[in-house]
């Protein structure tokens, strides 16, 4: 199928590894020009140059940390000039850290929500002018299916989540009109960085191995495994594609069926 994304313009943030930059590396692969992001120069430069050189296309690797007040809109305007504009938009930040409830203070709380919701709402803001000019405008939300099914020890992501996808699910009732599609993408287990260091931190807690951990999380899959940074990137490239013209709105779980619930 050809997902009619050649040399359309993206920006990916948090992509200097993990799902992030599995979806980066899946647009290049299709022929998009894009601007990948991260809070670590020599990090992202690296990524840009290992995807610029397996596919050929413009890659610009971003400095910035998304969480900063300013700093969306700094990433979202140096991406478009770089790239001559912008069509698509794919907002991903790491998750915020473990923790039971208790345990979490007023600042944690306040950090996560610049983290995981202020940064997609000033990410959006900054690049609707751009996307208005675009005839393919597409915004990807990457959250997590906690927010269909609540993770043990990760009350700031399940909480917090939740509100991304209830500004996913406006923005696209809000701005269809204007042909700008929105739409998430739920990830369940991912063999990722981020998906070991929270293994890490559950076999501390329950005087495990990480290898134990990973197994006992990977029988909760229909599957029996964890899934595949690719296999979550293709279905993010698809939605984010003119191929998903008429898609907007869609939470869309990419679990292995590890979220049990039939809505």
């Amino acid at each position: 199928m050809d997902l009619h994304l050649k040399d359309k313009r993206a920006l990916v943030t948090g992509s200097s590894r993990g799902l992030g930059y599995a979806l980066a590396l899946g647009l290049a692969r299709e022929g998009c020009k894009v601007a990948i992001n991260s809070r670590d120069e020599g990090r992202i430069q690296a990524a840009a140059e290992a995807i610029a050189r397996e596919t050929g296309t413009q890659v610009i690797g971003l400095v910035g940390d998304v969480t900063g007040p300013d700093e969306p809109a700094k990433l979202v305007k140096r991406a478009a000039e770089a790239l001559g504009g912008l069509d698509l938009l794919a907002t991903n930040a790491g998750g915020p850290p473990s923790g039971l409830f208790e345990s979490l203070d007023e600042a944690a709380w306040a950090k996560a929500i610049d983290l995981s919701l202020m940064s997609h709402v000033r990410l959006i803001r900054a690049a609707l002018p751009y996307l208005r000019q675009s005839s393919a405008a597409s915004v990807l939300t990457i959250t997590s299916y906690s927010v269909k099914q609540p993770i043990p020890n990760l009350i700031l992501s399940n909480s917090i989540r939740s509100a991304t996808i209830g500004l996913t699910k406006s923005l696209a009732l809000e701005l269809g009109r204007e042909g700008i599609r929105f739409n998430s993408i739920l990830p369940g287990w991912t063999e990722t960085e981020r998906v070991y260091e929270l293994m890490a931190f559950r076999a501390q807690q329950n005087g495990t191995t990480v290898e134990e951990e990973i197994a006992k999380q990977s029988r909760e899959s229909p599957l029996g495994r964890m899934g595949r940074p690719e296999e979550f990137a293709n279905a993010a490239v698809f939605l984010l594609s003119p191929a998903a013209s008429y898609i907007t709105g869609v939470m869309l779980n990419v679990d292995g069926g590890m979220y049990k619930g039939t809505l």
